[in-house]
């Protein structure tokens, strides 16, 4: 005599679920990158006209109108900021580094972190906002 189960496993998978948590993940993962990228220093950037794709850098320099240097937010002497910028970007594979200069900083100061740039052969980005 054959014996059949009343209840027998269903093999399907819903899928609905999973989409829920993953659409969650990308909707915090876009929120959170967007964030990352803000510098604590307050900069007037300069405006330009056409803004290209941003590519993040590891290592932000920032140059207030009173010729500071900030390095990723932390406060360097003109003195140490080419073995600061050289430091940090020794284990990087990416070696370049984001100028954020106030629209009112001396152009020499600029240059500064420029020629920092030219004599390791760093790649440079300027930060610049999108003029309205």
């Amino acid at each position: 005599m054959k014996i059949q189960r009343r209840n027998k496993a269903n093999p399907e998978f819903s899928l609905a679920a999973m989409t829920d948590v993953i659409l969650l993940m990308l909707i915090f993962f876009m929120v959170t990158s967007s964030a990352a990228n803000q510098s604590a220093i307050d900069v007037k950037l300069p405006k330009t006209g056409a803004v290209e794709d941003n590519i993040p850098n590891p290592l932000t320099v920032s140059i207030k109108p009173d010729g500071s240097y900030f390095v990723d937010d932390s406060p360097v002497e003109k003195a140490q900021l080419e073995q600061t910028i050289v430091n940090k970007l020794a284990n990087q594979t990416n070696k370049s580094f984001t100028i954020r200069a106030d629209e009112n900083t001396m152009h020499k100061d600029v240059v500064f972190a420029m020629e920092i740039a030219e004599k390791y052969k760093f790649n440079i980005a300027i930060a610049t906002v999108k003029d309205k």
